[in-house]
């Protein structure tokens, strides 16, 4: 029985496109699914995933295609265009400085900013989420973490981020996933590209309580604030209203435990979810 490849719908989005990309540079290298994936040190099922637009490159594929097709930047640039179709237009309005910004600047109260999570401590918070379904999960992973190539470029942003405490004593998934996610967030406290302070118990109330916090500047000095609270969230670009986020932001800084201190609250935290 021959074998009959799907049909491809190249322009319904950049995904599609991506798929149908990666098929036509395959055809032409007169490349079979198993051998480009023997290439590429992939699966055959994954890249026929990707091929139908079924599945979301994963963060590592496109630079692997590039150089198995000699395409140049081809195939990281449509993943670049790709992977911000997952999310609604204003937060890829946010990535979008995100990815611009020499400093970033966060503070969390329910749990880590995405760019301090690992890859499945965001797996067991998406879960949490009803809406979503599992493949749908593993596509906000992919793009979540996505996000921190930037920090291991040799241009990466300066951040500083604020953790309530809560956020450490909160159980998130298994002990194992737990101590993994404070581990990697300790050796984030205190180095040249990143600071972490905590938030206390003892602080007690106070404006940020119910949501989180981000602070992008940009290379021109343009700094952007970006609220996000329950049910939903802002970008605040006017700058007498970042200036109001700001605030607020060097109120809690100044009330957070030094990077010591907070190296320590850490440790302590992980003591109580050893693996």
């Amino acid at each position: 029985m021959t074998f009959k490849p799907q049909p491809l719908t190249p322009y319904l989005s950049a995904r599609h496109y991506f798929g149908s990309e990666q098929r036509r540079h395959r055809d032409r290298a007169g490349l079979s699914l198993v051998q480009l994936a023997d290439i590429v040190n992939s699966s055959k099922s994954t890249l026929a995933r990707i091929e139908t637009a079924d599945l979301m490159p994963p963060p590592d594929i496109p630079n692997r295609l590039d150089m198995a097709f000699g395409t140049d930047d081809h195939f990281h640039g449509l993943y670049e265009l790709a992977r911000r179709e997952i999310h609604p237009d204003q937060y890829q309005r946010y990535m979008d400085f995100e990815f611009r910004s020499e400093v970033i600047e966060q503070f969390g109260a329910q749990a880590l900013p995405g760019l301090l999570q690992t890859e499945e401590y965001a797996r067991t918070l998406l879960r949490c989420d009803q809406d979503l379904n599992p493949e749908q999960v593993e596509e906000l992973v992919t793009a979540r973490m996505s996000r921190k190539e930037r920090l291991r470029s040799d241009d990466p942003p300066f951040r500083w981020a604020i953790i309530d405490e809560s956020v450490l004593r909160r159980q998130m998934g298994s002990p194992a996933c737990m101590h993994e996610q404070l581990a990697s967030l300790l050796e984030q406290v205190d180095t040249p590209n990143s600071k972490v302070q905590v938030m206390p118990f003892s602080t007690g109330l106070h404006r940020l309580l119910g949501g989180a916090l981000t602070l992008l500047t940009l290379p021109d000095g343009t700094c952007v604030a970006y609220e996000e609270g329950f049910r939903a969230s802002h970008l605040y670009e006017d700058p007498a209203a970042v200036k109001k986020w700001r605030r607020q932001y060097e109120m809690l800084r100044a009330n957070s435990l030094t990077l010591d201190e907070s190296a320590e609250r850490i440790r302590t935290a992980m003591e109580g979810c050893r693996p």
